[in-house]
């Protein structure tokens, strides 16, 4: 049978081609949909009729961005996703709006270059901040480039308005088709329910080809659970019962996964009824019920071991809505404390630090990143402003999104930004032409947002619902239809960008995807450190795994991104993704060695000689690239290179 064309792509296209024709998949988000409709719409009508066009146009554009980041997860996360760089926006538009009011083009221009600096090197720190960045920059060029009567802080508040709008929408409509009640935790249920699959499924594929893609899956569920439970909270504690649970059932899956990791890397198949019990749990975390009884695994091996106490310890919390009370705090099963320590007290054991976070701006991939924001974003503006054109917000706006490394592979990103402008703006100028003004205009911003979280799954098809929205919020605003101007700005930036993403920068080449290998290689010693320290403290083993998992899912993604980046960029980052495989196969040792270390006390010559052998492999690999330090060689293991060499440890059985 024929393979699927996006299958057959990646082997007959280059990298960087494949890359750009390759588009995400999945169900129509119909609640986002339906909150895309809400947004800007009514917005823009309201200002309408109220003779208010151009805060319309503002409060619109502050849905839209919104809109972009109204990602899939739990409600309170999303008021982080949006209203971080919402923020952001309205710092933008403030200061673009006075500067471009007060400064002349020159000092204008290095104003923008400075503020691109700062936004790009802050943009390393994560996804919320690179959102935050790219908010800031492109508000910016808008409070400068267009032309507008209101004041500086009036686009800012009503930027912000319409992002808080989304925010209300967000929080207060239920998502349709819910199987619980109470809505407030679906995104939450989702995706604690999703841990369970992703583990069942590990458990399906022990033993063949496709375990460490599951593995991987697991891990990705794993941050989103993750991700969503640790939202912005008015108190520190969970509040209500419904959260509480979610919170136990969570803390209960990461036994379940530790247990599967630790059976995927034994690596002998397993029957089919051992995969039924997490399925079972992720029915009852949809559903709110109790789990009833559960297949017990064979007993037979440590792996197999630690699942059916894991098992247990699930239907206990299920049942009770919390840890039964054997593994409650008084207990002695550190199981049990573990679960209830995680639950109860947090999700992350080391929160992000003010020292940790300046060290990642400030170092190689956060120079970097600035260096090329910078630059792409300077020069945009410079020659925007050259063209003499009066709204020339377009040009460096188009170039801030085309040079973010984090959100895609330069090339990528200059064919589909080109392919999709031409599209949307040809789409524009059609309906500009026969519907009626205004209010066709507001139907097709209505429509539009609508679009915005379907064509998120392809950058071609998100940039021309995108601009087909700005077109028509800019001309309800007054701008007129300048379709064809757009596009011949769109392929200039693309020009910009591709020629400066090209130059020699200072520094070594590649410091964003090193920085992240350098992170998840700390992560990693610090698991395996505390793995062969004899600890048995549960709570921090899973949060320093899930650390290391996340790091390395993060460094992962940058060199997959890299990888696909033309072959003189991508030549700088060759040999990292051995690295990386190296990194997943010691942290994957490691969760072996915890659970085997959990039910013997001590190592087996198998684990002892992997061990080995991926750290000397993983100091090799290192010292070849060149990266900084080789923390793995300083670890506490010299004598777990000897086979008959037992840690020390006490375990509580």
């Amino acid at each position: 049978m024929p393979r699927p064309l996006p299958d057959v792509l990646p082997t007959v296209l280059p990298p960087w081609l494949a890359h750009a024709l390759r588009a995400q998949r999945g169900p129509v988000p119909w609640n986002a949909v339906l909150r895309g409709v809400l947004a800007g719409g009514p917005l823009l009508v309201a200002a309408v009729l109220l003779g208010r066009e151009s805060l319309g146009v503002m409060a619109a554009l502050g849905a839209m961005f919104a809109g972009i980041n109204d990602r899939p997860g739990s409600r309170r996360a999303a008021v982080r996703w949006i209203g971080v760089p919402a923020l952001a926006g309205a710092t933008g538009l403030v200061v673009g709006t006075y500067a471009g009011d007060g400064l002349g083009a020159v000092a204008l221009t290095l104003l923008l270059t400075a503020l691109g600096f700062v936004a790009g090197a802050v943009s390393a720190m994560g996804p919320v901040a690179s959102g935050s960045g790219t908010q800031l920059l492109v508000a910016a060029a808008i409070g400068a480039g267009m032309p507008l009567p209101e004041p500086g802080w009036q686009r800012a508040l009503f930027f912000l308005a319409g992002a808080g709008w989304l925010i209300v929408l967000r929080l207060a409509l239920p998502t349709p088709g819910a199987r619980n009640s109470d809505f407030r935790f679906d995104g939450e249920r989702t995706a604690v329910a999703g841990v369970y699959d992703a583990v069942a499924a590990l458990l399906d594929a022990v033993g063949g080809a496709d375990a460490d893609g599951r593995r991987a899956a697991l891990t990705a569920a794993l941050d989103q659970a993750q991700d969503a439970l640790a939202g912005p909270r008015l108190r520190r504690y969970a509040s209500s019962a419904a959260e509480r649970r979610l919170r136990a059932q969570y803390a209960a899956a990461l036994p379940l996964a530790e247990a599967a990791t630790a059976l995927a890397w034994a690596g002998d198949a397993l029957p089919a009824r051992t995969a039924q019990g997490p399925r079972r749990l992720a029915v009852a975390v949809r559903t709110g019920g109790p789990c009833g009884p559960l297949p017990a695994p064979a007993r037979t091996v440590p792996g197999l071991r630690a699942l059916d106490d894991a098992l247990l310890h699930a239907a206990e919390t299920f049942d009770r809505g919390g840890p039964g009370p054997r593994h409650r705090a008084g207990g002695g099963h550190p199981l049990g404390r573990g679960a209830e320590r995680t639950a109860r007290k947090g999700l992350h054991l080391r929160p992000p630090r003010g020292r940790a976070l300046l060290r990642t701006v400030t170092g190689t991939g956060g120079r970097e990143y600035g260096f090329r924001v910078a630059l792409c974003y300077g020069v945009s503006a410079a020659v925007a402003q050259a063209l003499h054109h009066v709204h020339w917000y377009w040009l460096p706006a188009t170039a801030v999104f085309l040079v973010k490394p984090d959100l895609g592979p330069l090339v990528s990103r200059v064919l589909n930004r080109a392919a999709g402008t031409v599209l949307g703006a040809l789409v524009f100028a059609g309906f500009a032409a026969v519907l009626p003004r205004p209010e066709g205009l507001v139907v097709l911003v209505a429509v539009s947002g609508a679009l915005i979280p379907v064509a998120t799954r392809h950058f071609a098809a998100q940039t021309a619902v995108v601009t087909v929205l700005v077109l028509a919020l800019v001309m309800v605003g007054g701008e007129p239809e300048a379709s064809w101007g757009r596009i011949g700005e769109t392929l200039l930036a693309c020009a910009i960008v591709l020629v400066v993403g090209h130059l020699p920068a200072p520094g070594q080449r590649g410091g964003t995807v090193r920085a992240r290998l350098t992170t998840a290689a700390d992560a990693a010693h610090a698991y395996l450190t505390h793995v062969l320290s004899g600890a048995d403290d549960r709570a921090a083993r899973w949060a320093l795994r899930r650390e290391a998992y996340r790091t390395l899912a993060e460094a992962r993604a940058a060199i997959d991104r890299s990888a696909a980046e033309l072959p003189t960029l991508a030549r700088h980052t060759e040999g990292t993704d051995g690295v990386a495989a190296t990194l997943e196969r010691l942290v994957d040792t490691t969760t072996a060695c915890a659970v085997h270390l959990d039910d013997t006390g001590r190592l087996t010559a198998r684990h002892t000689e992997r061990l080995a052998t991926l750290l000397d492999e993983l100091v090799e690999r290192r010292e070849d690239l060149g990266l900084a330090g080789a923390p793995a060689a300083a670890l506490p293991v010299g004598d777990a290179r000897r086979p008959a060499v037992r840690p020390r440890r006490t375990v509580a059985r």
